[in-house]
């Protein structure tokens, strides 16, 4: 066999090892073609494979260096190359390949760039397919842009030119196999006792709900803590573009979108399967993300009867959630009034629970406002919780106080029918002072 590259180590260039590397994993993968492996025995056979062929070529490498490249081999053959080790970092939340040298992850809140590097764009787009081509997706210059997901539930979107000016880009927002309860949320400080007290009674009590925040801010764990409160005899339906929920409950029907095929037909929307669901029978409707047209159609199941629905959108504060909510159910392309619109959301919408992600990297629930009513063309809120901002501490840690408002929410009495008569401490504010909050 004809070695691709010289034999003598210390002439060899990190160009040469860059060869050798690929030249491996073609004489492995080649010679595996056709074999059915099982999960278990895929690492030692491919790690056979590779001794053998690394012997042939008759290099002798550092110890150091063999396992190294070794390593890197079993990971791009078995695994997603380069950042397989950063998958498997139970600290990362997130990898985001900027380009071949430029990965960032998000580790404990912060985002920071990692040493982990590709070795060009065709490696980042290597990974890309062994992504997306089991799932049946595909990306090429006419669809740049795709969503996937990993086996693990690791939700992916990846785009290349020519959308992506700088070449290929990958992120991957990790899927958490352990879901988080509401008794860790209180531990981290992202809420108090109180507000996941009153949040548990709004979820039983079948209150409508709206989770808003920004990207990244812990929206969908936070719809999985709620989702959780929901009694085990109730028919769940969940509805996401990519399944990332994970409820616990036996009688829950998961349902996810499915892009057009290569004619540009087939798509299955979130709208699509909002509109289906009524058909279901459901006790409870979950969505895990409104965008866009599907809003009418949960605003319109919210105010016929399918009372304790829950879902989550992009928006940075309450009140821009109304804006947000407006904006999308005009995109339904139903020409109705704006004040119809915001009878329709005042009438379905019961409580709005903000998620932020704040500057020091925590997330915390930093509002919990009550949808009252209307005021001739205005959507009155009122906030029934609050995050106030002190100060800053050492390394730039936000201080501050979460804390109730000291109003009481107009619909108390469902609360009450519901079983949940919540003390006057759930909403006493320290010092017992009435900070009335309506906007």
């Amino acid at each position: 066999m004809t070695t691709p590259i010289a034999s003598n180590f210390t002439r060899l260039t990190s160009a040469d090892l860059l060869k050798l590397k690929r030249y491996l994993i073609d004489q492995v993968s080649r010679s595996m073609e056709g074999e059915q492996l099982q999960l278990g025995d895929q690492s030692d056979t491919i790690k056979q494979r590779l001794n053998e062929v690394y012997v042939q070529t008759k290099i002798s490498l550092p110890e150091d260096l063999r396992k190294q490249i070794f390593h890197e081999i079993l990971d791009e053959v078995t695994g997603f190359g380069p950042i397989q080790p950063l998958l498997e970092d139970e600290d990362i939340s997130e990898v985001m390949v900027n380009g071949p040298k430029k990965v960032f992850i998000e580790k404990k809140g912060r985002l920071i760039k990692s040493p982990v590097t590709f070795d060009d764009d065709d490696h980042v787009l290597r990974v890309i397919d062994r992504i997306i081509l089991p799932l049946g997706r595909r990306v090429d210059a006419d669809t740049p842009t795709v969503d996937a997901r990993l086996p693990d539930g690791s939700r992916v979107n990846a785009v290349i030119r020519p959308v992506s000016i700088d070449g290929p880009s990958i992120t991957i927002r990790k899927f958490k196999k352990d879901k988080l309860s509401i008794q860790q949320l209180i531990d981290y400080g992202s809420l108090t006792s109180q507000m996941a007290e009153f949040i548990r009674a709004c979820v039983l009590a079948h209150l409508n709900i709206v989770i808003s925040g920004g990207t990244g801010s812990g929206k969908t764990t936070l719809l999985n803590v709620l989702s959780s409160f929901i009694p085990e005899e109730e028919r769940i339906i969940t509805i996401e573009d990519a399944a990332e929920l994970q409820l616990q409950q036996e009688h829950v029907l998961r349902m996810e979108t499915k892009v057009a095929n290569t004619d540009g037909r087939g798509a299955v929307t979130i709208r699509d399967l909002v509109r289906n669901s009524l058909r279901m029978r459901p006790d409870r409707i979950v969505v895990g993300e409104c965008r866009g047209g599907e809003t009418l159609d949960m605003l319109q199941a919210m105010n016929t009867g399918h009372d304790g629905s829950l879902t989550t959108l992009h928006s940075n504060s309450p009140r821009d959630a109304i804006s947000r909510m407006e904006t999308m159910v005009l995109m339904a392309g139903m020409d109705l009034p704006l004040k119809v619109v915001r009878q329709q959301i005042s009438s379905a919408v019961d409580l709005i629970i903000q998620q932020t992600r704040l500057k020091d990297g925590s997330r915390k629930v930093t509002a919990i406002t009550e949808v009252v009513g209307m005021e001739g063309d205005i959507v009155v809120l009122t906030d029934i919780f609050k995050f106030e901002q002190t100060g800053l501490g050492a390394e730039g840690k936000i201080l501050g106080e979460l804390r109730a408002t000291g109003i009481r929410p107009i619909f108390t009495p469902r609360l009450e029918a519901a079983g949940f008569k919540l003390g006057a401490e759930v909403f006493m504010p320290p010092g017992g002072i009435n900070l009335h909050q309506r906007r």
